[in-house]
């Protein structure tokens, strides 16, 4: 008999692919998916409740908690049948998915759904709360934590080779400033500085409008963040 043979033999044999459905398996079965019902939602209120970005998508939220529950499913199926995992894992190595996740924050949500969803499939009841609470003290510590000083980008337009360095000259020392961009048509010019300060620090633009050589202003706080 060959090492194939062997393998086959045993395989076939074992208890996990003769495994017949009992009420403690049914039971724990529906344990592991109610529980991982339970983080979904859960992962699916905090999603909701530190949302920073410019529009919400409550299908994506939806998508964290189905995504809990079907890998909770993937890994019973796994777990349960050695030959269903074989051909559960061709099955998947195949599957593409071309939706962009333009946030990085979202991907970190859909991994946190996925990893709650095996560890909730392997029973691993432990592990799924403490991770929860864990992730839940992160996001809650980085949401909650105050801003010290925001960034903001200054567009001037004005006439005259002189007006930037009477600019620059009004913005206080402490603050961090650079040009980013100065473009010429005809005697107008436009300058793009971008500097760091308070809120409440910014009295000093008002005095770069009242120069007499500068036409217009525009001032844009700056998240370092892009929303699509």
């Amino acid at each position: 008999m060959s090492v194939k043979d062997v393998i086959k033999k045993s395989i076939l044999e074992s208890a996990t692919y003769n495994q017949a459905i009992r009420a403690d398996t049914i039971i724990a079965m529906i344990l592991d998916l109610a529980l991982a019902l339970v983080i979904g939602l859960l992962i699916y209120q905090v999603y909701k409740r530190f949302y920073k970005g410019v529009v919400y998508s409550k299908n994506f939220s939806i998508t964290l908690v189905g995504m809990t529950v079907l890998t909770c499913m993937v890994t019973l199926a796994i777990s349960t049948n050695i030959v269903i995992s074989l051909g559960m894992v061709g099955a998947l190595s195949i599957v593409r998915y071309r939706t962009a996740i333009k946030e990085p924050l979202d991907l970190m949500y859909l991994f946190w759904a996925i990893t709650s969803g095996i560890a909730a499939g392997a029973g691993m009841y432990i592990l799924v709360f403490l991770s929860f609470l864990v992730m839940l003290l992160l996001v809650w510590g980085f949401a909650s934590r105050p801003v010290a000083k925001d960034a903001y980008v200054l567009v001037v337009h004005y006439r005259g080779t002189q007006v930037s360095d009477k600019i620059l000259r009004y913005f206080q020392p402490k603050h961090r400033i650079r040009v980013r961009s100065k473009v010429f048509r005809g005697d107008q010019v436009e300058e793009t500085f971008q500097f760091v300060a308070n809120s409440q620090d910014l009295t000093f633009t008002e005095k770069i409008r009242e120069l007499e050589e500068v036409s217009d202003m525009t001032l844009l706080k700056f998240d370092g963040e892009y929303h699509g």
